[in-house]
């Protein structure tokens, strides 16, 4: 047989192999998106887990999610690399099969959000720099980002998530066809739940994003139904909990599963974001899309619970916060720690807690922790405050 007959002949025994049934059915024995769910009155479906780009390490990963079904990605310009990254994927993606969510922010080490004042020329420059480092012609929505994290006061937030500069900003880029909707987003620890419905109620945004899970918020349920009623998206992060038990399985059951079903047991919830390291992460929550929470769900949280719920500052409670004498930013710093010692994210962790102004120095030699006598759940908060500072400080 000829060289050139060989390579035909080789390249039919290919394409044939591409197709056969065995094939086939190895390729679909990987996990996969089961369910896609409505954002709203958008128009658009999400995938029910889908991936959090905080850590995003390589374009492979993007592609990798893609063909395992998950087609929304929730990045920042704060998020490192994380969007030049997705840029790097860009090319060898069709733009309108997957929904990119970005926030108003600065390039910056997290946090970068715009601060109230911002100037709508900023508010543009900050979307188009985005565009840039993704390579792509729009957003799907961009965030008002973590409304309630950096300022305790309800008003003053509050005219942050509707400010007019800003508000301005998108009807431009909206009509530049640069942005297709806005959002908000929360992690709390101040006002979570009014700063949320103040947006709900509002009518300007088509999606909110809150930091929901099974230890905790018992007034959100509240704001999701009225954000389902008016067609306004819930999207919902830090579902994990503090992700302090994920190399253990309880009684056969996986515990990132069990939150997950929790979360997605809740009809107003357009799906859930995750931050996704690796391929292995990929595959392990995608195993949860699409299936229902079951009392051995229920059994694997109730043990995290026992186990870890001394030891998990609640996101979004802040029942602490104005009782500090030096005013440290105690929720804050101890969301940064969870970044730190259960999330992997040491260095973003320590570049966050770097640029707080009121960080947990002052507490080692604090001999009236006020913080731990009001935590409502009995969290050792001094301790946790004094670990934090000597793990993510730039000491030599």
């Amino acid at each position: 047989m000829k060289r050139r007959d060989f390579l035909k002949a080789a390249a039919i025994t290919t394409a044939s192999m591409a197709v056969s049934p065995e094939k086939a059915d190895t390729a679909s024995a990987s996990p996969s998106v089961k369910s896609y769910r409505d954002i709203g009155r958008t128009g658009l479906k999400m995938s029910d887990i889908s991936f959090g780009a905080g850590k995003l390490s390589a374009a492979s990963m993007v592609l990798r999610a893609v063909d395992s079904g998950i087609n929304y990605f929730d990045t920042a310009p704060d998020y490192g690399q994380s969007e030049k990254t997705l840029g790097e994927a860009m090319g060898r993606l069709k733009r309108e099969k997957i929904i990119i969510t970005s926030k108003f922010c600065n390039s910056m080490p997290y946090p970068g959000h715009l601060p109230l004042g911002t100037k709508k020329k900023d508010y543009v420059a900050s979307v188009e720099a985005s565009l840039s480092r993704m390579k792509t012609d729009y957003l799907d929505f961009v965030l008002v980002h973590a409304i309630g994290e950096m300022n305790k006061d309800l008003e003053s937030e509050k005219k942050r998530l509707l400010d007019g500069e800003m508000l301005e900003a998108v009807a431009e880029l909206k009509k530049a066809g640069k942005v297709r909707f806005l959002g908000t987003s929360s992690h709390g620890p101040n006002n979570m739940e009014d700063l949320l419905m103040t947006a709900v109620t509002s009518g300007r945004f088509d999606m909110i994003q809150p930091s929901f899970n099974f230890l905790k918020f018992p007034k959100l349920p509240e704001v999701m139904k009225e954000a389902h009623k008016r067609g306004v998206g819930v999207i919902a992060m830090k579902t994990l909990a503090g992700a302090k038990d994920m190399n253990k399985e309880h009684e056969g059951e996986e515990f990132s599963h069990a939150a997950f079903k929790w979360v997605l047991q809740y009809p107003e919830i357009s799906g859930l974001i995750v931050t996704m390291k690796t391929a292995a992460d990929i595959e392990l929550y995608l195993k949860a899309s699409g299936t229902k929470f079951s009392a051995a769900d229920q059994r694997v949280l109730d043990r995290y619970a026992r186990r870890y719920s001394s030891d998990y500052c609640r996101t979004g409670c802040g029942e602490c916060q104005g009782y500090c004498p030096a005013g440290v930013e105690i929720a804050t710093v101890l969301r940064y720690r969870m970044y730190f010692k259960d999330y992997g994210m040491e260095k973003r962790a320590m570049e966050s807690y770097a640029a707080l102004h009121n960080n947990a120095a002052p507490c080692s030699g604090c001999d009236q922790p006020v913080c731990t006598a009001k935590c409502p759940y009995g969290l050792p908060v001094k301790v946790m405050l004094s670990d934090a500072h000597e793990s993510m400080s730039f000491i030599v």
